[in-house]
């Protein structure tokens, strides 16, 4: 069967009567295929979908596809296996999670942040570690929305996708490098990833 073939998104469906988003086929995607720009996938109508979308673009739940014949296709961010991670209301405060989130951030670990939760990936190790920070930890299957600046797909690459084409993963590897080699200076680290993003954030606009 031929695909149809998508190679325009209309984020959160700006613009679309939300009657006609409402009623569009859907398709239902975990993170590992929402954060790739090519791939196929089978719409609610049975429809082949071959979605061609600009290099280090990400699909976020509510977005709308619009397909070669004029149709539209709405994402919906399925419910996979995560860890989600909350403070401990008798010992801990607020600040836990965003300690968790600043170590987290410095292995460059995908990351949905929430402002009573973290979720992340699956990973026994990470979870041990949080675990160690006297962080809850609960293995989930919910939806995974991870923030942009914190994961290359979904920032790093699209910040610099038009100058550094393929080398993003690159520049991905040799940040993740910089922060072991400057592991006991975990001020400069932040305050280097702090620039970088905010560097990244500019590009992307």
């Amino acid at each position: 069967m031929t695909s149809l073939k998508v190679s325009k998104l209309i984020p959160q469906g700006q613009g679309l009567a939300p009657v006609m988003v409402k009623r569009a086929a859907t398709l239902e995607l975990d993170w590992d295929v929402r954060q790739k720009s090519r791939f196929e996938a089978t719409d609610s109508a049975g429809r082949s979908i071959g979605v061609f979308l600009p290099r280090g673009t990400v699909l976020r739940g509510g977005d709308v596809l619009v397909t070669e014949d004029g149709s539209i296709v709405r994402a919906i961010a399925a419910p996979q296996a995560v860890l989600k991670i909350t403070h401990c209301i008798q010992h801990g405060t607020p600040y836990d999670l965003i300690r968790a989130a600043y170590h987290l951030g410095n292995r460059h670990v995908p990351i949905e942040l929430k402002p009573d939760h973290l979720k992340i990936e699956p990973d026994h190790v990470l979870a041990d570690m949080l675990r160690a920070m006297h962080l809850i930890v609960h293995a989930v299957d919910e939806s995974f929305e991870p923030e942009n600046g914190a994961y290359a797909t979904g920032g790093h690459a699209h910040g610099h996708g038009h100058s550094h084409g393929g080398h993003s993963h690159g520049d991905h590897s040799h940040g993740h490098d910089h922060e072991h080699k400057h592991e006991g200076h975990g001020d400069h680290s932040h305050d280097h990833d702090h620039h970088h993003a905010a560097h990244d954030h500019g590009h992307s606009h």
